[in-house]
C-alpha cells in the first residue's frame, strides 16, 4: 500500500495488494501473470526475492524464457492480428510450430535472434490527427511476451497503486473506480489533468536502460531490449532508425513505458506529496495520461512546476493544449457561482467526460458520460464502414452491427450513462437506415418495416457495470 502526506491513505489509492480485502492491507499480496500462473513458468522465486527487497538486482532471466513460455506466448497472440515487416500470420506459423518454437528458442540464448524493423502504420485519432503504430514481426511479438512475463514477475511488485495502465489485472475501468473514488470521498477542490506530449515516441533510450538496470542485472535481457529500441522502423520501404522512443503497438513497450514513468514520475510523485502537500493529494495515472486531484490550488501549482521541470530533466514535457488546471469537485459549483462563471470545468479521462453533478438531495456526485468526441469518431467509422457493405446482405450487416454495439456497451454501459448509449444506438439505426435507403431508389424501406429489422439486430442499452464505489471496495482494501 502506499502512503499518502501526512500519514494517512486515501481510500482511491488502497490498491496496491490483490487478494482479499479481509486480509492485512499493509501485506504484500502475490500477482496475477499474463501467462496462465506465475509459478508454472517458474518465476515464483523471482517474484519472492523482488518482494523481499526493493534493491535486489537479478542477473539470471534468461533460462526463464523456455520453451512452454514461448510456446504459451505465441498462443496469447492475437491469430488475427496485421503481420509484421516479415508477412508472417499467426496460422501460418502454427503450422509447424514445435519446430519453430524450437528453434527460436535456441536462438534467443544462443545470442544469434536478431529483431526486425516494426512495420509503421498510421490509425486515425478522435481528434482527426493520426497515431503512428509499430507493427512487430510475429517472432519479436513472441520473445517480447515471454519477456514481458519474467519480467512483469519483477515489476508488478515494485509499481504502485495509482499506476493502471497496461498491468495485468487492472483494466481501465478499475482507474476509473479509482478515479471516481479519490474525488468522491476526499477533500479534492482543484484537479490537474496533465498529458505528456509525445510520450512513447520520445522516451528517452538512455535514461530507459538506467533505469531497467536497477533491477535488470542480466546482460542478455538487457541486450533484447536494447535490439528492439534499435530495430527501427519500415515505412514506405525504407527502414528509419530509432534513437528515441518505443513502438506503439509494440508487446514490449506498454512494460517499457510503466517502468519509465514509474521511476520519473510515480515514484517521485508519491514522494512530493509527502513531503510538501500541505494538503490531500490524489494520483491516478493510465500510461501516459494522468488526474491528480488537490485539496489546495497552492500544492496544485507547486507540484505542476516542479512536475514540468522533472519531465524535462527525463526529455519529456507536458502537452501545453491538453494539460489544465481547474476547479473541481464538491465546491466547485459554489464556488463558479460566485466568481460569476456558469458551472465548473469537466475533463475527459479514458472515453469518459467527468463533470461536477448532484444527486436529488443535492450532494455532490461524480457523473460520467460517454466523451462526445469520441462518440463521434466512433459513429464516423461504423458510417463508413457502412457504406462498404451495404450491398450485402442484411442478416450479415446486423451481426457486424450487433457485435459493435455490444462491444461499445461493454465498455460505456456505466451507470448513470443511460442516455449516452441510447443516443449511440438511436444514431447507429439512423446510419444502418440511411445505407439501406441508398441501396436502390424503386423500392424505399420505411421506419414501420426497418423498425422490426432493427429491434432484431440491435440490442437495447443496459447498464453492465456496478457502482464505481461498490466495485472498488469490492477489489480493494481501503
Amino acid at each position: 500500500m502506499k502512503h499518502s502526506n501526512k500519514g494517512a491513505v486515501w481510500p482511491a489509492e488502497s490498491v496496491e495488494g490483490r487478494r482479499s480485502t479481509k486480509r492485512n492491507a499493509q501485506e504484500d499480496a502475490a500477482i496475477r501473470t499474463q501467462s496462465r500462473e506465475i509459478a508454472s513458468t517458474g518465476l515464483e522465486g523471482v517474484r519472492e526475492a523482488a518482494r523481499r527487497s526493493k534493491k535486489t538486482r537479478f542477473t539470471a532471466l534468461l533460462h526463464h524464457v523456455t520453451v512452454d513460455l514461448l510456446r504459451d506466448s505465441f498462443l496469447g497472440l492475437k491469430r488475427r492480428a496485421a503481420p509484421g515487416v516479415d508477412g508472417e500470420t499467426w496460422a501460418q506459423y502454427e503450422q509447424d510450430l514445435e519446430v519453430r518454437i524450437a528453434q527460436l528458442h535456441e536462438s534467443v540464448h544462443r545470442g544469434s535472434y536478431r529483431a526486425m524493423p516494426s512495420k509503421r502504420t498510421y490509425i486515425p485519432k478522435p481528434d482527426g490527427s493520426l497515431r503512428p503504430l509499430g507493427i512487430a514481426s510475429l517472432e519479436d511479438k513472441i520473445v517480447q511476451q515471454a519477456v514481458v512475463t519474467v519480467l512483469n514477475a519483477i515489476y508488478e511488485v515494485d509499481f504502485l497503486g495509482f499506476s493502471y495502465g497496461f498491468r495485468p489485472g487492472r483494466s481501465q475501468h478499475d482507474c476509473l473506480d479509482a478515479l471516481w473514488v479519490g474525488i468522491s470521498t476526499t477533500k479534492v477542490n482543484w484537479v490537474l489533468d496533465a498529458d505528456i506530449r509525445g510520450f512513447f515516441d520520445t522516451i528517452d533510450h538512455g535514461w530507459l536502460v538506467r533505469f531497467i538496470e536497477h533491477r535488470i542485472g542480466d546482460a542478455r535481457i538487457l541486450r533484447l531490449i536494447q535490439k528492439w529500441l534499435r530495430a527501427g522502423v519500415l515505412e514506405d520501404g525504407v527502414r528509419k532508425p530509432t534513437s528515441v522512443g518505443t513502438p506503439q503497438g509494440a508487446v514490449i513497450s506498454p512494460l517499457l513505458a510503466n517502468i519509465y514513468l514509474h521511476y520519473a514520475f510515480d515514484l517521485w510523485a508519491q514522494q512530493w506529496r509527502s513531503k510538501y502537500a500541505l494538503g490531500q493529494v490524489i494520483a491516478v495515472r493510465y500510461a501516459d495520461d494522468l488526474v491528480l486531484g488537490f485539496q489546495h490550488l497552492y500544492d496544485a501549482k507547486r507540484f505542476r512546476y516542479a512536475f514540468s521541470q522533472r519531465l524535462t530533466r527525463f526529455g519529456l514535457s507536458l502537452h501545453p493544449e491538453k494539460t489544465r488546471l481547474f476547479r473541481f469537485g464538491r465546491f466547485a459549483a459554489d464556488a463558479c457561482r460566485k466568481a460569476g462563471l456558469r458551472r465548473p470545468a469537466t475533463f475527459d479521462f479514458l472515453g469518459f467526460t467527468h463533470i461536477c453533478g448532484r444527486s436529488r438531495v443535492g450532494k455532490f456526485v461524480l457523473r460520467r458520460f460517454s466523451s462526445t468526441k469520441r462518440m463521434r469518431a466512433r459513429l464516423l467509422a461504423i458510417k463508413a464502414s457502412l457504406r462498404r457493405i451495404m450491398h450485402r446482405p442484411i442478416g450479415e450487416q446486423g451481426r457486424w452491427l450487433r457485435s459493435v454495439v455490444r462491444g461499445y456497451f461493454n465498455y460505456h454501459a456505466i451507470p448513470g450513462n443511460s442516455m449516452r448509449l441510447a443516443g449511440f444506438r438511436a444514431a447507429v439505426v439512423r446510419l444502418w437506415l440511411q445505407a439501406l435507403r441508398r441501396r436502390g431508389q424503386r423500392r424505399r424501406i420505411n421506419w414501420a418495416r426497418f423498425g422490426r429489422i432493427a429491434h432484431l439486430w440491435i440490442p437495447a442499452p443496459h447498464i453492465l457495470h456496478p457502482p464505481p464505489g461498490d466495485r472498488f471496495d469490492a477489489k480493494y482494501s481501503r
